[in-house]
Parts: C-alpha cells; structure tokens; sequence
C-alpha cells in the first residue's frame, strides 16, 4: 500500500496506484451494472440525483451526458459530485456499497475525445467529464460485521469493524 502524500482530488489512476486492489474491488462494484446514481448540486445549492452510466476507460472513471443535460449544467457550474454503484436487485448487497465523491472535470481535449468517439462509439454529442477523487467509500459485510472502507487521497485506506 502506497502513502501519497498530496490531498489534492486523483484520477482514476491516481487511486489505482494508491490503493490498487481498493480500486479493483470499486470499480468490479461500478462494472456489475450498467447504471449508477450521481448526485449534483443545482444552482440553488440543493441536491440533484439523476441515473447515469459509469465508464471506466484509459485509466480514467468517465462521465459521459447528453448535450446540456440538467447535470451537465450543474457539473459545469460545480464541478463537485457523488456517485453510488447501482445497489441491485434486491436488499442483500452481496457485492457491498460503493461510492466515490469528487470533482467533474469537463474534457475539452479534441484528441482525447476523438479517441474516446473511436473506443466507446458513444452517440453524439455529449459532454464528457473526468473524475477526480476526493474520496471512495465500500460499505459491505464480512460474516456479523458490518466493514467500512473508505480512502482519501493523501492518506491510507482506512477499515472499520462493527458488530
């Protein structure tokens, strides 16, 4: 387990070298379904929660929008956000919580939007932001106890046992 030593917000990446089996684990979590929760703050400063597709691509967690959509506008405005892991079917949570909070940083980049185009073969247009982490919780159980992961940048993954 590597100690990064900056708490500024990580890519993807960033985390992965950090925390690479952490990362693993949050991102088989995100990959068992195909649509997640994000959360986004409206002008007003009050929440927003709107399904969205999680895309874990070029060592980046990317989110992609339709053109002007809703959350889109309140990520360009405040680029701060949370996103949850689809829970699934039912109550059990075999696979655990996961969520990850940041910041969406919005990809202007012609060349990296043009291989992002070629790769996931997106409609068009859209917005696509790149997240930077601030944080990434798993909450899940091991046999009566409830284990809490969490990993800031800057610090070690952090485990706590409940009964």
């Amino acid at each position: 387990m590597a100690l990064m030593t900056s708490s500024s917000p990580l890519s993807w990446s960033g985390f992965a070298t950090a925390e690479p089996a952490f990362a693993d684990t949050a991102r088989r979590r995100f990959q068992l379904y195909k649509h997640h929760v994000l959360a986004t703050l409206r002008k007003d400063g009050s929440p927003r929660v709107t399904g969205l597709e999680a895309d874990f691509r070029f060592g980046e967690l990317l989110l992609g929008m339709m053109p002007d959509s809703r959350k889109a506008l309140d990520l360009r405005r405040d680029p701060r956000f949370a996103l949850q892991a689809n829970p699934g079917p039912d109550a059990e949570m075999n696979d655990g919580d996961v969520r990850v909070s940041g910041r969406a940083v919005e990809i202007t980049d012609p060349e990296f939007l043009a291989r992002f185009i070629e790769d996931a073969a997106p409609p068009e247009p859209f917005h696509l932001f790149r997240a930077e982490l601030t944080e990434v919780v798993r909450i899940g159980l091991d046999g009566d106890s409830l284990v809490i992961e969490s990993w800031r940048p800057g610090q070690p993954l952090r485990t706590v046992r409940r009964k």
